[in-house]
């Protein structure tokens, strides 16, 4: 338990840099955002904010509080996964308006938003998939609590992604709308690997199945040009996401 004294405070620095790469998305046009993105938004700003809670009422003798607050969290946790692939409707219709609207939309062409969609499929599985072992492994305080960390860097994606994108479209807006929307993708990406790399480390987690997970949903975060170009995909998105 020692070790973990100072987790929570680790754990700000994920939280910083989704709240970062989330700001301008989510807060530049608050009033014109869906109601499912409200929800999502806070739903997994509270679960991060869990993630810092919920280590130090661990490591500083506050047990009970925790324990309730931890089944609290698995309620939180369900709401992130389901309002995540709820909104995924959207991606479609991104891709529609881009296909329609192309010079609205640049850079940004349809296959983004369809690559956009499979990875998150993808990503959604395997934040469910962690949550569910953090519940299988919660008498076994280690594995607990690094199946729950890894779900900050499992998720992370979309909005770090938007982030980086949002200032590396601005540091380029000469060249529009020829501007390589990937490049972008790929340094959140490393970014991400990065701190969940240097946490394991920390924490002595290198090999722990968890760390392979988040490791490699961020790895196939990489894809999303190649899944979004992919017709097989595409019509495969068209099938299973109705709105």
């Amino acid at each position: 338990m020692e070790k973990y004294k100072s987790l929570h405070l680790w754990m700000i620095v994920p939280m910083s840099f989704m709240q970062f790469g989330i700001f301008r998305d989510y807060w530049g046009d608050f009033s014109d955002n869906a109601w499912s993105v409200h929800v999502h938004y806070w739903t997994g700003t509270a679960w991060y904010l869990y993630l810092i809670l919920q280590p130090y009422w661990a490591t500083h003798g506050q047990l009970a509080r925790h324990r309730t607050n931890g089944i609290i969290g698995m309620f939180l946790a369900g709401g992130v996964c389901i309002t995540a692939l709820s909104m995924m409707h959207r991606d479609l219709l991104n891709a529609q308006h881009a296909a329609e609207k192309a010079n609205d939309f640049g850079p940004f062409q349809p296959w983004f938003f369809m690559g956009v969609a499979a990875v998150e499929i993808v990503m959604m599985l395997a934040f469910g998939f962690a949550i569910i072992q953090s519940i299988i492994h919660r008498k076994k305080l280690e594995n607990h609590a690094w199946w729950l960390i890894s779900t900050v860097f499992i998720i992370m994606m979309p909005a770090l992604g938007r982030g980086v994108q949002n200032i590396y479209v601005g540091l380029h807006a000469d060249q529009w709308p020829n501007i390589n929307i990937m490049t972008p993708i790929y340094y959140a990406n490393i970014m991400i690997i990065a701190m969940l790399l240097l946490g394991a480390y920390k924490y002595n987690k290198l090999r722990h199945p968890a760390t392979y997970l988040a490791l490699i949903v961020n790895l196939f975060n990489c894809f999303v040009g190649v899944l979004g170009h992919s017709e097989q995909v595409q019509n495969f998105l068209k099938y299973l996401i109705k709105g």
